[in-house]
């Protein structure tokens, strides 16, 4: 081998050697962890579900259907157990009413029970106003890769008014579903996590159809959300997401 072609291999060598750093070097951490995020919804979508509470005391499970509009406008009414059936909540923007039809009656959630229970499970009404919008009030990079994950740290912007001291996903590569989603409280420490697992193919697209939240202080309590039907790109409109819908006893 001549001295050129040598050096013309080992050049081709480096090349090789370095391209994984390069990759991930011009990964984009914030539209992957909005892709993330954004994965049950897409710009519209209607899904039955099935949650199950287990706390300390007592159980709770609840069907539910739900329709999406893009990451601001939800609508989920339970389905099951019948003593429930039609109470509903409604996203749109930045603000969340539930609708007890028991009493006829449209609650808007203020600020001050932003952190409480969502349908008595370990979701809370500030996770649906929020979580769709992590990717623009926390900052990101990469702690973590392997050959199979990147594990990437979320951090808040300074004027952020979130209630997540820190939040780390790590996320499979192949697929790029999340493996497993971890919160910490304003003094960083590990409060929640959320494990996603059953993944399948909806349309084209790998989606997790299960998703476990686990409050780490409780270990014998955990929900379990599981889709159990999953459309997306549905036709459905903006003026649906209304208070007037909330009311409808609709399936």
């Amino acid at each position: 081998m001549t001295r050129r072609a040598y050096a013309v291999l080992l050049l081709a060598s480096l090349l090789i050697s370095l391209s994984p750093v390069v990759a991930v070097a011009d990964t984009d951490w914030r539209n992957l962890i909005r892709e993330v995020e954004d994965q049950h919804t897409g710009r519209s979508s209607r899904s039955r579900m099935l949650m199950q509470v287990d706390a300390e005391h007592w159980q709770r499970r609840l069907e539910m259907v739900g329709w999406s509009l893009g990451r601001d406008y939800f609508l989920v009414r339970i389905l099951e157990p019948v003593k429930e059936r039609g109470v509903a909540t409604l996203k749109a923007d930045r603000e969340v009413w539930n609708f007890l039809p028991k009493v006829d009656r449209v609650i808007k959630i203020p600020t001050s029970m932003m952190g409480g229970a969502w349908m008595g499970s370990h979701i809370t009404n500030n996770d649906l106003v929020k979580e769709s919008h992590i990717d623009e009030d926390y900052d990101f990079s990469l702690e973590e890769e392997t050959d199979s994950y990147w594990r990437i740290v979320g951090i808040p912007k300074p004027n952020a008014a979130v209630i997540w001291g820190k939040i780390v996903y790590q996320i499979e590569k192949k697929r790029r579903v999340p493996q497993q989603v971890r919160y910490f409280d304003e003094n960083l420490v590990p409060v929640r996590d959320i494990r996603f697992d059953k993944v399948r193919l909806v349309g084209e697209r790998p989606i997790p159809l299960r998703m476990t939240v686990q409050p780490l202080d409780k270990t014998a309590e955990r929900t379990v959300l599981e889709y159990l039907e999953l459309a997306f790109d549905v036709p459905v409109e903006r003026s649906f997401f209304s208070l007037r819908n909330l009311k409808s006893r609709r399936p």
